[in-house]
């Protein structure tokens, strides 16, 4: 059975997984510093040093290479470890299923880092201006 999507989409179609992923990831890193786009998650901005303020510079930071796909492989290997950190810190301890244990956001973040980690930064990327 052939797809309804022509295969010459597909670097495009990465490319918008790209952006769209490291846009959502760096919202949670904006709301940890910035407060936006609602208030902190914790009442506050993260101590300097935890490792929630890790998580969100490394939010923040990646979220902006990999949404311009500069530095994008080694910015998504970054991002896919700390989801999976993530998951396995905070999520994994309270349930064995990622729909119970609120963490399937955590884990969907670590599988599409890592693909784009694999797969590079496909169209529209700076690494690609760069060549």
């Amino acid at each position: 059975m052939t797809s309804p999507i022509p295969a010459n989409l597909a670097p495009y179609a990465l490319a918008a997984l790209r952006i769209m992923a490291a846009l959502m990831f760096l919202a949670h890193g904006t709301q940890k510093f910035f407060s936006f786009p609602n208030a902190f998650p914790m009442g506050g901005p993260p101590a300097t040093f935890t490792l929630l303020w890790f998580a969100g510079a490394i939010e923040l930071v990646g979220g902006v290479l990999i949404a311009i796909g500069l530095f994008t492989r080694p910015a998504a290997f970054l991002a896919s470890g700390m989801a999976a950190f993530a998951y396995f810190y905070a999520h994994a301890p309270r349930a064995f299923y990622p729909i119970m244990n609120g963490g399937e956001l955590a884990a969907l973040y670590a599988f599409v880092f890592l693909y784009i980690a694999a797969a590079g930064p496909g169209r529209f990327s700076l690494d690609g201006q760069r060549g």
